[in-house]
């Protein structure tokens, strides 16, 4: 018999690629998935974000109840903030996928996605379904279900606005609509062609919350308590609870543990509503499975018999327990108990086998050293047959493994230039508005692409053969946190980049700038000849190297001058760069950057796109030139104000003095600033000493939630950060004081500029505000009052202050001309002409 393991990413022992290190298998691990050997039940968790997940339900559901628990997040959560960079967008996304996974390995559920794109903050269903395609995202959760086959299905939240967001309501009307449409053979059918069929969970359930001033539980509610201890693992649910929802760092969710009884409250939605158990008239074991009560008997002598000290005595038993459950009808279960014998196997005999390079990156058309490993910890009779990867590795080794002793094969493969660079698979088509283009089917859902490359193993035991799938991971070691294990990244033999990300050029006056091309070889490439183009706009500028000479990590530049004079019949455009290299009848195009994501706490992020620099012809005037900018969670700020002609200072805690801090023309504070540095409230007597003597203290929105909350005043007279905001990016904006200086100079403010906002027109609006404070503009969502705590300006001494949650930090990188020109306005408030 021969029984194929394929590495998957949803299976938690073993997902090395992805992970910084080896997991590690314990006894006691190994004994509660025995046990769980005798459960064939399954739940999945619908919510909208990571981190809405209920992370102590799901370790309850996992770890107590053993019932395979997946939570599918709606998506990725692209459109939050970000509290330990300055990563917004898909960036912010590709860290909480990952963030994620670090919680479900630590909470022991599985990790799923659709294909919809966290636009941001959503007020109502309507607009989430409007900008997702709701027929589209429903199709990606009915796929799910009908892959995942889940007895009961838990919404997060209910499908009304006591939900708080319109994402969130919009997964519970999702959760609810594909119950149903998940058993009807009628919807979806071009799924069936990909190997899933109808299926009908028993219920689906809302899991009610008492959060903040809303609460929707009560007593008449099926109530379970999801607090208790486990004495295998050492902790309560609660604990394990912590640890995984403190992986959401980037959401600054970090959470003291909690122990002792914990209830859960559950609402019928549809089916067979539950009255004593999630599970009622669920059958979860063996019994569900033709033939299957067999099975049970093995897998009670198995734990009877097995022993925390000697768990390698248990492999023989695994093995003929494989033989059995291989001789079942095909199914669901029969695929997934499977899997879980062979991790069962892999573990208890204490094998280990391994692919790891000491390279990050395999080049295309370069070679790739890799070191295949095998050690047969604790003596169990195997035998290594043979490993192979691919086409390019095949070997048979039919090699006995002693107890203990390393077997290591190091293999060089070509990686094929036509090899598909390591794209996340959800951004290798480009999106349409709302939501990713994946047109693999087998895809949709996965948390990550499959890995770069594999390596199989094949092992025979008491006279079985098995076959392990293992990624070939990156393997390094940190001399402060050890050994370390990354993805394995497939890349082009150049990269290439633009710089800077950003050009200004002031309308009505003839500018020109010199921008350039860089050429980053990632392996060597000699007597090339290269063309560089750069194109923007109609034209193209063009370079011919005739002897391009680069060595792996090193970089040449081409530079080129682009003018306004281009962009003729627009205000707006790019520069993009490509690269031909020509040796003989070789010949390779390149556009693609890589951009790298790199944080301790999660694996590294590596994707490519081309770059380009965002061009815009603006009627642009500024007063003031020194600026100093206080950093807070992460912005790109400070950048566009370089480019719009200040000279940019970042100030650190001490820099922060009078004397220092008098130079500046204005200084403003980036997003969260109060929130994320504790000295800001031993320095609110400077800044206001450094208005009142005529400066200009200009502080972006800072959150006041349970999250983070500041803890320091922040200006001259009383304001209260509110959750205020207004999420339609095309809401009208209405000027209540036309002729303030801040609509007026240096730049005419029109309705013009509020054209082609993204996301949102602003967040965490100042609401309360004392009555020295003036509001020049309000804007509203659709039914709602109007706002008009975006911008708030109060005079103090001789200076002024201002507070605005305006969503800066999205518009400029943006290259929103309007967000440029207001700010100006706003830096230069403090100017004598202002008045």
């Amino acid at each position: 018999m021969r029984i194929l393991l394929f590495a998957s990413l949803l299976l938690l022992l073993n997902v090395r690629a992805f992970s910084q290190a080896p997991p590690v298998t314990t006894s006691a691990d190994i004994y509660l998935q025995l046990k769980k050997l005798q459960v064939l039940g399954s739940v999945l968790y619908v919510a909208a974000h990571p981190d809405d997940e209920n992370t102590r339900l799901l370790a309850w559901l996992s770890k107590e109840k053993l019932f395979r628990t997946g939570y599918l997040s709606i998506t990725r959560g692209d459109g939050g903030q970000n509290l330990i960079g300055d990563e917004q967008g898909i960036d912010l996304g590709l860290i909480r996928t990952q963030e994620l996974l670090s919680a479900r390995r630590t909470d022991g559920a599985e990790q799923f996605f659709t294909r919809a794109f966290d636009f941001g903050f959503s007020k109502s269903t309507s607009e989430a379904f409007a900008k997702w395609n709701k027929e589209k995202i429903l199709g990606d959760v009915v796929w799910m279900i009908r892959k995942f086959q889940p007895d009961v299905i838990i919404a997060r939240f209910p499908e009304d606005a006591r939900a708080g967001h319109g994402h969130h309501s919009g997964s519970a009307v999702l959760a609810h609509e594909a119950f149903s449409a998940a058993a009807d053979p009628n919807k979806y059918p071009e799924q069936f062609a990909f190997g899933v069929q109808p299926w009908q969970a028993k219920r689906v359930v809302w899991n009610t919350f008492n959060f903040g001033t809303t609460n929707t539980t009560s007593e008449d509610q099926l109530k379970v308590d999801v607090g208790g201890y486990n004495p295998v693992l050492g902790k309560s649910y609660g604990e394990i609870a912590a640890e995984s929802r403190s992986q959401h760092k980037s959401q600054g969710f970090g959470v003291p543990a909690s122990r002792g009884a914990a209830f859960e409250y559950f609402v019928p939605i549809q089916g067979v509503p539950a009255k004593l158990d999630l599970m009622d008239d669920v059958v979860t074991n063996w019994t569900r499975i033709p033939g299957g009560e067999a099975i049970s008997k093995q897998v009670d002598e198995l734990i009877r018999s097995y022993s925390l000290s000697n768990p390698e005595a248990s492999v023989p038993t695994l093995v003929k327990l494989a033989k059995s459950i291989k001789s079942l009808p095909d199914g669901n279960w029969k695929k997934k108990k499977l899997m879980e014998v062979q991790q069962l196997i892999e573990v208890c005999s204490g094998l280990w086998l391994e692919a790891s390079t000491n390279s990050e990156y395999a080049v295309q058309g370069d070679s790739l050293r890799i070191i295949i490993s095998a050690n047969n910890r604790l003596g169990s009779p195997l035998q290594l047959e043979k490993f192979w990867l691919e086409k390019s590795v095949d070997t048979t080794v039919r090699q006995n493994m002693d107890k203990n002793k390393n077997y290591t094969y190091p293999k060089s493969i070509l990686v094929d230039p036509s090899r598909d660079i390591s794209q996340p698979y959800w951004m290798v088509d480009k999106m349409v508005d709302g939501s990713f283009t994946v047109n693999n089917q087998n895809l949709i859902g996965l948390p990550l692409s499959p890995a770069a490359y594999s390596v199989s193993f094949r092992i025979s035991i008491d006279g079985e053969s098995f076959d392990f799938e293992k990624p070939v991971v990156y393997k390094t070691t940190d001399p402060v946190r050890g050994e370390l294990y990354q993805p394995l990244v497939v890349v082009p033999s150049v990269a290439v980049s633009t710089d800077p990300s950003i050009v200004i050029f002031r309308k009505k006056e003839n500018q020109k700038q010199d921008i350039g091309v860089r050429v980053t070889a990632h392996r060597n490439l000699l007597n090339y000849k290269a063309h560089v183009t750069g194109r923007m706009a109609t034209t193209a500028q063009d370079q011919t190297d005739t002897s391009f000479n680069l060595m792996k990590g090193l970089n040449k530049e081409y530079f080129f001058t682009i003018s306004n004079e281009l962009l003729k019949e627009t205000d707006k455009d790019f520069v993009q760069a490509y690269v031909e290299l020509q040796k003989g009848k070789e010949e390779q195009q390149a556009y693609n950057n890589i951009t790298s994501i790199r944080y301790d706490h999660i694996p590294h992020i590596h994707y490519f796109y081309q770059d380009a620099i965002r061009v815009l012809n603006i009627d642009l005037k500024t007063a003031g030139k020194k600026i100093g900018y206080i950093e807070g969670a992460g912005d790109k700020v400070s950048i566009a104000l370089k480019q719009m002609g200040y000279e940019v200072t970042v100030l650190k805690e001490k820099d922060i003095t009078t004397s220092y801090i008098s130079q500046f023309d204005a200084i403003i504070t980036g997003v969260r600033a109060y929130n994320v540095n504790d000295y800001m409230a031993e320095k609110y007597e400077i800044l206001m000493n450094y208005v009142k003597e005529g400066g200009n203290l200009i502080v972006q929105y800072n959150t006041n939630n349970f999250i983070s909350n500041v803890k320091s005043k922040i200006g001259p007279y009383p304001l209260t950060i509110s959750r205020n905001r207004v999420t339609d990016e095309k809401a009208k904006v209405n000027f209540l004081m036309p002729d303030h200086p801040v609509l007026n100079y240096p730049n005419k403010i029109t309705d013009a500029d509020f054209d082609g906002w993204i996301q949102e027109r602003g967040i965490y609006y100042a609401d309360p505000i004392d009555a020295n404070y003036v509001t020049p503009l309000s804007m509203a969502d659709p039914d709602e009052p109007a706002q008009k705590g975006g911008l708030v300006i109060a005079d103090y001494g001789k200076g002024k202050f201002v507070y605005t949650g305006l969503v800066f930090f999205r518009e400029l990188p943006a290259g929103v001309s309007g967000a440029y020109r207001l700010l100006a306005n706003i830096i230069a408030l403090n100017r004598k002409k202002a008045f």
